[in-house]
Formats: structure tokens, sequence, C-alpha cells
């Protein structure tokens, strides 16, 4: 009999993907060629159990940015340290890289973040697409970034109410959830990204950019200060709309740092 074979352990969620790609100026695929370890005392902020890497690289593929960059790579990564506390060997691996470019020197990149090194694997690199193709749409959502008010108006029936928690953005483009409940139905939700107050908006796609702002930007829970209305019964049922909106959309997942 065969042995099961036991899938690798995923090395980013669809959110971890999205934190490394969104303010990447290139992203490409590279061969390590050299490594070094850098010491100690000259690696700052280095986490524990794990060991900063002067890394020489080759460019393979430049899967995102117009920016030109060097056949050969020169950056720093960190990565963890192996299970006899030693640092990986990694040459010859090929890697994802997520970077800004150095003004004058194509051969050196800088990381985005201390993580921004993917082992390549033709799995992740399908998962990696289209998140950069979402990402260069012109009318990609903004971040979210505040909420701004929220408000829970009953309607004529007994049951029946309306929710509206309006938000803020680092663009400044309004953006709203709806939260619609009718006696004997299910409640209802969706988001509006513009500043018409759409009843017919629908929950963002789950693993997309409009699922990622929501999901990981929105407050655990509502501010008092953003409650419009002042009775305790339109608060409570606000709270518990935004609550629902919370549950709805899931976990913010995320195994990098």
């Amino acid at each position: 009999m065969l042995a099961q074979q036991i899938p690798p352990a995923p090395q980013a969620t669809y959110v971890d993907l999205v934190d490394l790609a969104a303010p990447s100026e290139i992203v490409l695929r590279a061969e390590i060629r050299k490594q070094a370890e850098v010491e100690p005392e000259r690696s700052p902020g280095l986490a524990s159990g794990h060991v900063r890497l002067y890394i020489e690289a080759r460019t393979l593929v430049l899967i995102s940015g117009s920016v030109p960059v060097g056949e050969s790579l020169r950056y720093v990564v960190d990565v963890p340290l192996d299970e006899r506390g030693k640092a990986p060997k990694l040459k010859k691996r090929e890697v994802l890289l997520f970077a800004k470019t150095v003004r004058g020197r194509p051969s050196d990149i800088q990381l985005v973040g201390p993580s921004a090194q993917l082992m390549w694997n033709a799995d992740i690199e399908a998962r990696l697409r289209p998140v950069l193709a979402e990402l260069a749409q012109p009318d990609s959502p903004p971040q979210i970034t505040d909420i701004r008010d929220a408000i829970s108006i009953e309607g004529n029936l007994v049951g029946e109410s309306e929710t509206q928690i309006f938000l803020a953005t680092d663009t400044g483009q309004p953006v709203s959830i709806s939260i619609i409940r009718r006696p004997g139905q299910s409640a209802v939700w969706g988001v509006s990204w513009s500043d018409i107050i759409d009843q017919a908006a629908r929950p963002p796609k789950p693993l997309s950019l409009d699922w990622y702002q929501l999901t990981c930007f929105l407050p655990r829970s509502l501010p008092e200060r953003t409650l419009l209305s002042s009775d305790s019964t339109s608060k409570a049922r606000t709270r518990s709309d935004y609550a629902f909106v919370l549950s709805q959309l899931g976990d913010c997942t995320r195994l990098r740092s």
C-alpha cells in the first residue's frame, strides 16, 4: 500500500498574499545563489527563533511591476531557524519576493516586510496571480480606516428594521453597509462602495479585495461615538446587526507577521 502523501502546510493565506502584494512595487520569482548570516548585533528587530540572511539571487520571472530589475539581486530576509537551531540552506531554492526597488541600484531590492519571501511552488503562484490582477484594477476598493456613523430604524411591521453603517476610507470614498430585517425572513445584508445607499447591495465575495477590506479592517465592535440613535433599543439592534455582519465575514486569518 502506498503511503498517504500529506500536503505541505500553507505558507500564506489569501490575507497574507494581499498584505504582501499591496505595498510591493515588484513581485518576482528568483533562484537563490548565495546566502550569508547577518550577525545578531547587526540585525535590529529580529524575532526570536529567526536569523537574518544576506541573499544573492538570480531573477527568473518578473511577475508584477514595471520597474526594471537586474538579473542579479541582493537583499536581506528574516527566516525561521530549522529544527537544529541553524539557518536553513536555501541555495538553489526558488522563491517569491515582494519588494521595492532601491533607486539607482537595480540589483538591490528591499523586501516589503521581514517575511516577504515565500518558497516558490506552482500552487502558491497560481493563488497569487488573481490577487495581483485584482490589485491592478482601477476600481480596487479603498482601505477601510474607521466607522463614521451607525443607525438602526424600525419599520412599520413588528420585527422589521434597517441598519446603516457608514465607513471612512483612506481615499474619502463613501462606503456603507446595510442590514435589512423583515418578519419571517432571514436578515439580508450588503455593502455599497459608492455614495448610493443600495438596498439591493450584496455581501462581498469571500476571498476578494472587498472581503479583505471589511474583514481585516473593521473594528471588532461599534465605538459608542458612532451610534446616532439615542434610545437603548435602537443602539442594541445596531450593535447586534454589526456583530451579525462580522460573523458573516469570518476571520481575517494570517500565518505571517
